[in-house]
């Protein structure tokens, strides 16, 4: 699971952001593996369509700008591992020409 690669990796995070899918035991996982908040961004109950929610936006960029590299459009990878260090690059890339300007 990706939330128990966290732990060693970032041992400052106490704070996790996550959709309204994984609301239920995960919070309390979160709590009891690595003492970490874990925020459920839900919807408004009446919504229809489109809605702004605070923080998700972040990760939907993210995802938008991902996209637009051939590589990472389709799921082309036989190893998790390639398609990680696709992500790397693709985002040292981004920053790479952000500095550059």
């Amino acid at each position: 699971m990706v939330l128990e690669k966290l732990d060693k990796r970032f041992p400052r995070l106490k704070k996790i952001w996550a959709d309204g899918a994984y609301a239920g035991k995960l919070v309390d996982w979160a709590k009891e593996f690595g003492e970490w908040f874990l925020e459920i961004v839900k919807r408004s109950e009446g919504a229809k369509g489109f809605e702004l929610l605070p923080h998700r936006w972040v990760v939907e960029r993210t995802f938008a700008w991902l996209g637009r590299f051939r590589r990472l459009s389709k799921d082309y990878e036989v190893l998790i591992e390639t398609s990680e260090a696709m992500i790397h690059i693709a985002m040292i890339r981004l920053m790479i020409r952000r500095l550059a300007a």
